[in-house]
């Protein structure tokens, strides 16, 4: 945002041209959003392609913010991005105020589609020539700007749909999903234990979460009993294999895995491991890709290889053993367990606000400069923590057969004092305030 953003003009007329170019606007719904705040931002957006329209700082003032930029220190004086019970007693928001908020937008809008002849905004979409750019050029604070690539209309726009009109086919009729269903019958509704076998390769995506959703329709969020359903697959698995996976699923899979593994993950357990057959160390290549168990919520991972960046973003029950990630690993987690039994990349735990992760750091390259110290500090590992830490390597090695975990857990007591505990500090002491006080709920209650 602050020294590589871009005004969503140019990317919006970009998408428009291209798309339209390529014959595939007619299949795709445009969606704009970046600081738009009023009628007259809908209305150049809406003349340049898009459809849709984001709005998020803009209704967070009328709700009450301030923009004091301290949303993940958990300290926001007007009480809306903040957990503290004392903090939120300030927010004096109402649904009203965003309500009149949309309402004056509406009303703007309105005003300049009259003004241009629009019956709907419907039909405002990509019609950049109702733009008239020369008043704003002529000022002098504009004097030689050239608006000719924005506006540019290709010959194509005669030819072609500029906005959607069709709706997208994603062939879901064939997905794997549908095949495990079928042969996954009596797991799903008699909770009878059952074990599949699938090859998989990278059309194969969101393996997992139409599963999960027959699942959880039949016993809600509480699922199966622990590896009900288990399934090995051998091979390479497309974007998202394991998404919103439910209790009682188990996912083995032989191979990699692409980006957004086990993202919403909800309480299955994933195993990624290298074939059997393969020479390459597995600790030292990549085998998920990014934003890995983005917003999982319960669950677990075991992954013998290294992930790609972005891993575990906002984790919030989800535990995990990996052996390296990429950037930004656990950026604003919020709960779960992570322990990285290799080197990780630059800014890890940004935003970090909850959960513990466990780093092998051997080097002390992680604690010198990759991890983001803003709202974390490292501690050191207590007795408790030490046996919790090894249960999951352990339990890493077991469903993995993990060469690093092994070589880690052959000399216990020297590879611990190389493990850094990363804790976030509002977590920390949260924890603490919660130990101080369930004695006393306790006393209450007997």
């Amino acid at each position: 945002m602050k020294h590589a953003g871009l005004p969503w003009e140019l990317g919006l007329a970009e998408a428009q041209q291209t798309l339209v170019l390529n014959n595939l606007r007619s299949r795709i719904v445009v969606e704009c959003d970046g600081q738009l705040k009023t009628g007259r931002d809908v209305a150049i957006a809406a003349l340049l392609g898009a459809e849709e329209f984001g709005f998020a700082t803009a209704p967070l003032v009328a709700s009450g913010c301030i923009m004091m930029r301290k949303c993940h220190l958990n300290t926001c004086p007007v009480g809306i991005a903040t957990q503290d019970k004392e903090l939120r007693k300030n927010f004096k928001g109402t649904p009203e105020h965003v309500i009149n908020f949309f309402y004056y937008i509406a009303e703007e809008l309105r005003g300049i589609m009259a003004q241009l002849g629009f019956k709907t905004l419907d039909d405002m979409v990509g019609q950049t020539h109702k733009i008239n750019s020369n008043k704003a050029i002529t000022h002098y604070k504009a004097k030689g700007l050239d608006l000719s690539s924005i506006l540019h209309r290709p010959e194509a726009y005669s030819k072609m749909d500029v906005k959607n009109s069709e709706k997208q086919d994603h062939c879901l009729e064939g997905v794997l999903d549908f095949k495990i269903l079928k042969d996954a019958e009596k797991a799903i509704n008699k909770k009878e234990p059952a074990v599949l076998e699938y090859p998989i390769n990278n059309m194969n995506r969101t393996v997992g979460a139409i599963i999960s959703n027959e699942i959880s329709k039949k016993h809600g969020h509480k699922g199966l009993a622990e590896d009900t359903l288990r399934i090995n697959f051998k091979g390479s698995a497309g974007q998202s294999f394991g998404a919103f996976g439910a209790h009682g699923l188990t996912f083995n899979i032989e191979g990699n895995t692409n980006d957004y593994l086990g993202k919403g993950l909800s309480g299955a357990k994933l195993i990624i491991k290298k074939p059997s057959a393969s020479t390459f160390v597995a600790e030292e290549n990549i085998i998920v890709g990014n934003v890995c168990l983005f917003g999982a919520v319960a669950g677990e991972a075991y992954i013998n290889g290294i992930a790609g960046e972005r891993f575990a973003v906002r984790n919030s029950g989800a535990i995990t053993v990996v052996e390296g990630v990429g950037d930004h690993g656990c950026e604003y987690m919020t709960g779960g367990k992570v322990v990285v039994l290799g080197s990780t990349g630059r800014n890890f735990a940004a935003g970090m606000s909850g959960g513990i992760a466990y780093v092998y750091d051997p080097e002390n390259k992680f604690i010198n400069g990759l991890c983001n110290t803003e709202t974390i500090e490292f501690e050191e590992i207590l007795s408790e923590d030490a046996a919790d830490l090894k249960a999951m390597i352990e339990k890493h090695v077991a469903l993995t057969d993990s060469n690093k975990g092994k070589k880690i857990l052959e000399n216990w007591e020297t590879s611990l004092l190389n493990f850094v505990r990363v804790m976030p500090t509002e977590y920390k002491r949260a924890l603490e305030r919660l130990a101080t006080e369930e004695p006393q709920f306790e006393e209450l209650t007997a």
